[in-house]
């Protein structure tokens, strides 16, 4: 028994105390800490061409590192979309500031974050768009945690708990957020069992403050504290905490 509980705990050390550790120490040396808020570059990157000059429809999943020591470990978020020949782009994000969580167009769709350039974790342009579009709507205004005090950072929910319950309200999609949204994993329907956000698999939540997920487009991920662990099954990686996923 007791020989279970020490391999126990030092199986938690190795998959995730060692990786957080690790990251800490890169982000230690990587991250200006004299940026602030007020301070912090939160312009666009240009990765995205102007909505006049982008004919097509599209949709874009971004997340970026959030500011200071919580970039250790966590991202933010937000999704972006654009009928065809639309003359702008529609950028949504939850933050925790005051008023109402869901926001749209505060930053340039394809922005920094606090500084930090944006990661593309899901694109999709054409006439698929054109039929998604309504249902991200819907999606969007179904969130239900979209009143003034309903954003809580930790565990959810948060920006990544919006973006996953888009995720699997157009399951068509088949996006998968990265390891550290932490908040993803947050049940936004209050069930600890169910389909897994991408609908290609099951996710078991305890609350969001750990889990675990089984599904084709999300892997295999250990859920501990919001820190998770696990493997890329369809474009084979492995994800460690604060790291993300790392391909082979």
């Amino acid at each position: 028994m007791f020989r279970a509980f020490r391999i126990g705990v030092l199986a938690l050390l190795l998959g995730f105390g060692l990786p957080l550790g690790a990251h800490a120490l890169v982000q230690w040396h990587a991250v200006d800490w004299t940026r602030n808020w007020g301070n912090a570059d939160w312009s666009s990157t240009g990765s995205l061409p102007p909505a006049t000059q982008a004919s097509p429809a599209l949709v874009r999943i971004y997340a970026a590192r959030v500011g200071r020591w919580r970039s250790i470990f966590a991202v933010h978020s937000w999704i972006v979309f654009k009928p065809a020949g639309a003359d702008g782009y529609d950028r949504y994000d939850v933050v925790g500031w005051s008023g109402a969580p869901v926001r749209h167009n505060i930053r340039p769709p394809d922005a920094r974050w606090y500084g930090n350039p944006p990661q593309l974790v899901f694109a999709l342009e054409g006439e698929a768009v054109e039929r998604l579009i309504p249902k991200l709507r819907a999606a969007i205004a179904s969130y239900p945690f979209a009143e003034a005090g309903d954003y809580r950072a930790w565990p959810g929910p948060n920006s990544n708990t919006f973006i996953a319950h888009i995720v699997a309200q157009v399951p068509e999609m088949a996006a998968a957020l990265p390891s550290t949204a932490i908040g993803k994993d947050f049940p936004v329907d209050g069930r600890w069992v169910g389909p897994a956000p991408s609908r290609t698999g099951i996710r078991l939540t305890l609350g969001g403050y750990a889990g675990l997920t089984l599904a084709w487009v999300e892997g295999i991920e250990f859920n501990l504290l919001g820190a998770v662990a696990g493997l890329d099954l369809r474009r084979p990686g492995i994800k460690l905490p604060g790291f993300g996923r790392i391909g082979i």
